[in-house]
């Protein structure tokens, strides 16, 4: 598995708040909650690159 990319995200409390309610009610983490949800919506819109052809380094 490729190292995970760290990044500081800054973000509403009401809606830290929300995600967080969310994530636990899924059993994840609130960082793994906002990972699959930003892949699950990458996924939708036909964004998301094929793992075997993208080149996972900046």
């Amino acid at each position: 598995m490729a190292a995970k990319k760290n990044f500081p995200l800054r973000i509403d409390p009401g809606l830290y708040a929300a995600l967080e309610r969310w994530a636990g009610e899924e059993f994840r983490s609130v960082n793994g909650h906002i990972e699959y949800l930003l892949r699950e919506s990458l996924k939708r819109a036909g964004r998301l690159p094929d793992r075997k052809t993208h080149n996972e380094e900046p």
